[in-house]
């Protein structure tokens, strides 16, 4: 297994570029399943979320190829309803080739969802929901079973799940008739989504709000289309809290600023300088202060920044509270940051961080996406080396993480111990 080793502490400068963002890009490669035809998707980073989905897409039998920064989808003749455990086990993102299947083939079998241990995330709202347009869905051996034509109908989300939005949105695009969806999460992803389907010749009405309206068309309605999702408002939050993190003077470009408006505001209140553009955002060293944080669906403050502004309040005078609301699972990285130093108490779905302590580098591991990307802001910090095993839960969301690094002055390298150990 990779891990990084990085050298600290560390002074950011110049720019970074956030990649596309995975949470948008995963669903949209599902929605490829949709269109007989043609589907052209500009600049889909290089994860492995990434490359996992698009495995699964070509076992479904979707042709692709690749032409510089352009990647075409060729679905027009999918030779398998089934998605396989080999593949999804790998990725929860896989569940959203359920809709397309169901509202293109009538019928889907899709193995249970695995991906990072943050939490049990049930799927029963997809089901429940699908089923009230016509499925009639069987749990076998580990797999999802579905058939029967979708039709248009009223669904009131119990609640406001991304996934299951996003999963019905595209079961209704080629339903009979009009399907309303009451009660939708409002993530910026899903309206990406949403604006690439209705790009596709779909019917959406609603796009950004709690309610959306779709009207079915037929397949052969359907567009030949090029796309290009929006900017990781994730990893551009990383990077900003990294800037905070190591008192640097970093630009972070190519992304919506409005998307991260509520963890700004939060970061202004703690006291950091920051400019915001249009399609970028500009830190300068600033005197922070502790702050209380409640993670909240969107546009609350993101549970996916949740580790992030953890590893940045241990380091600054004043003490914080942050609750965690959404997955009862997200304190993982609470032990390794103490490795590097960290005072933490967790009580319950709350963590009280006592700050204003140095990071001292040591050996730790990454335990799920987002805590990985918390112990690359504490080392970056640290006084000394820190090696973060373990880092194959980094490259699921975070593309050519390590030049990106380097690019704006960390010194950071890529191992493989174990190929190393056998030379």
């Amino acid at each position: 297994m990779d891990q990084l080793v990085i050298n600290g502490p560390s002074k950011l400068s110049g720019s970074v570029k956030v990649s596309s963002a995975k949470n948008a890009c995963l669903p949209i490669l599902a929605g490829v399943l949709l269109n007989p035809k043609p589907t052209h998707l500009k600049n889909l980073p290089d994860l492995r979320d990434i490359r996992t989905m698009c495995k699964l897409l070509e076992m479904l039998g979707v042709k692709i190829t690749k032409n510089d920064n352009i990647t075409t989808f060729d679905a027009s003749d999918l030779t398998s309803t089934e998605a396989t455990y080999e593949l999804v086990k790998t990725m929860r993102a896989s569940i959203f080739v359920l809709g397309p299947l169901m509202a293109r083939k009538s019928n889907a079998k899709v193995s249970l969802p695995g991906g990072c241990a943050i939490g049990a995330r049930p799927i029963d709202l997809h089901l429940t929901n699908l089923e009230k347009m016509g499925a009639t869905i069987t749990l076998e051996e580990g797999y999802v079973k579905a058939e029967g034509r979708m039709t248009g109908t009223h669904l009131v989300l119990a609640f406001p799940s991304v996934g299951a939005t996003e999963n019905l949105l595209m079961a209704a695009v080629l339903a009979d008739g009009k399907t309303t969806i009451e009660n939708c999460a409002l993530e910026p992803e899903i309206t990406d989504l949403a604006n690439f389907l209705n790009k596709m010749g779909a019917r959406i009405e609603g796009i950004g709000t709690k309610t959306l309206v779709i009207e079915g068309v037929m397949e052969s309605e359907l567009c030949e289309l090029e796309y290009e999702a929006i900017g990781d408002r994730i990893e551009a939050s990383t990077y900003v809290m990294a800037a905070l993190a190591t008192q640097s003077t970093l630009t972070v470009e190519g992304f919506n600023p409005e998307h991260i408006e509520f963890i700004t505001e939060k970061l202004i209140e703690m006291g950091a300088n920051i400019k915001v553009g249009p399609d970028y955002m500009t830190m300068e060293p600033s005197t922070l202060k502790g702050v209380k944080i409640d993670t909240a669906p969107y546009p609350g403050f993101p549970t996916d920044a949740q580790a992030q502004i953890m590893a940045l309040t241990c380091l600054i005078d004043g003490n914080s509270l942050i609750s965690e609301n959404i997955f009862e699972n997200r304190f993982m990285h609470v032990p390794e940051l103490k490795r590097l130093g960290a005072r933490i108490t967790v009580k319950g779905n709350s963590t009280f961080v006592e700050g204003g302590f140095q990071f001292t580098g040591a050996p730790v591991m990454a335990t799920d996406l987002r805590a990985s990307a918390a112990l690359i802001i504490a080392a970056l910090a640290a006084k000394g080396t820190t090696t973060i095993r373990r880092v194959y839960h980094l490259d699921r969301g975070y593309a050519d993480l390590d030049n990106k690094l380097r690019s704006i002055g960390v010194d950071v390298k890529r191992e493989n111990p174990e190929l190393e150990n056998n030379k």
